[in-house]
């Protein structure tokens, strides 16, 4: 059987599982009330941290949920995703319209990543 490793573990979630040379990034969101602009750079900021913490980069991504408050963030949202993700290694993406935690937060993305090898 192979060990799971859970980083950053609470009583209701861990912010990442690794398994099996996969980890799996908890839903990250950014500050309430910033824009979609701030609140993605602070979530890709936190994807990085998190995926450095399991020891793998965004090089690695196999798959991106992405859910916004509102589609109307779409452009502005991906403005920042696309500055940011490796071009030449992008992940498999899904993006939809989800009520999020609070009413005040505008964007939350899901990561699953490949560890380095």
């Amino acid at each position: 059987m192979t060990d799971i490793q859970r980083l950053d573990k609470g009583p209701r979630m861990s912010q990442a599982v690794i398994h099996n040379g996969l980890v799996w990034l908890a839903g990250q969101v950014g500050t309430p009330g910033e824009s979609v602009t701030d609140q993605t750079k602070t979530v890709l900021s936190k994807v990085d941290d998190m995926l450095a913490k399991a020891g793998t980069d965004k090089s690695r991504l196999l798959q991106a949920t992405i859910w916004l408050a509102s589609m109307d963030d779409f452009v502005e949202m991906n403005a920042v995703w696309d500055a940011w993700v490796d071009h030449e290694n992008a992940p498999a993406r899904a993006t939809g319209e989800s009520a999020l935690a609070t009413s005040e937060h505008k964007v939350e993305i899901i990561i699953v990543a490949a560890l380095n090898d």
